[in-house]
């Protein structure tokens, strides 16, 4: 740990572990707040099988902003081992959830900040938490899905509520988490107005069914034909650049209009 970082606070959930349980499991464990020097690779305690949950072998695990918040220790509690994400086989299920062998994703719960991750050859998850899977794609492709499909999914059915039929302005829709809520928002019958910093991106956008293409600006609202006069027709607005647009998708809203911040690549 280099000279700069700060310790992990007491209440960092070390207690977690299984520390009785005799056999081991490599790991990459979060041993202080900063950089990539942060995480040691060694052996904890490979996690015991509980009733409700489900004790998952590690094929391959996302990375994800969240986790790189955590390690700086820019939140205020992170998990010993980290990761929200992973796909893997299923080692033991005491409950019967899942058959042992069973292809699975999974997220972890707990933000990644009281549960420990999939930093690890072996995760524990509760069963509520995991999916079978059917698939030929790489491990190292389905680990990029669980949590972005399972976060826009939130984003766009259960915070904006979105029906069939409603118009959908997306704010940075050339990222991952973008590109799978525009497919989703499009196969539920939304019109997407898709937003994008660049232009040579926009024939992807098309591609996956953002009826226009718009260049991401500050200022967009004063520039949306759908955002202008009385009769607003912007139904929901899923802003993905952050806290530097969240004011302007307000603005571009109808009455009885519905936004939803859930990401800051444009910066905190």
């Amino acid at each position: 740990m280099s000279g700069t970082d700060t310790a992990l606070p007491p209440t960092a959930p070390a207690v977690l572990r299984d520390r009785h349980h005799g056999e081991t499991m490599r790991a990459i464990v979060l041993d202080g707040f900063g950089g990539l020097d942060s995480l040691v690779y060694t052996d904890i305690p490979k996690p015991l099988p509980r009733d409700g949950e489900v004790v998952i072998k590690v094929k391959a695990f996302g990375i994800n902003h969240a986790e790189l918040h955590m390690r700086r220790g820019e939140w205020a509690e992170a998990a010993e081992v980290s990761g929200i994400e992973c796909v893997g086989i299923v080692d033991s299920c005491p409950g019967g959830e899942f058959p042992v062998g069973a292809k699975v994703a999974a997220l972890m719960g707990g933000l990644g900040r009281t549960i420990n991750g999939s930093y690890a050859e072996y995760t524990r998850v509760r069963a509520a938490n995991v999916a079978l899977i059917e698939s030929d794609l790489p491990w190292a492709d389905l680990a990029a899905l669980p949590e972005t499909y399972a976060v826009a999914w939130t984003c766009l059915f259960r915070n904006l509520n979105l029906q069939a039929g409603q118009t959908l302005v997306i704010r940075g829709a050339t990222s991952s988490f973008g590109q799978a809520a525009l497919k989703m928002a499009v196969a539920a019958g939304a019109h997407v107005i898709a937003t994008t910093r660049s232009r040579e991106r926009s024939a992807l956008l098309e591609k996956l069914g953002a009826s226009r293409v718009e260049l991401e600006r500050t200022d967009l609202a004063a520039h949306l034909a759908e955002a202008k006069g009385e009769a607003k027709q912007v139904d929901a607005v899923l802003d993905l650049v952050g806290n530097s647009t969240i004011l302007d998708s307000l603005d571009m809203l109808r009455r009885g209009g519905t936004a939803c911040l859930a990401g800051w690549p444009g910066g905190l």
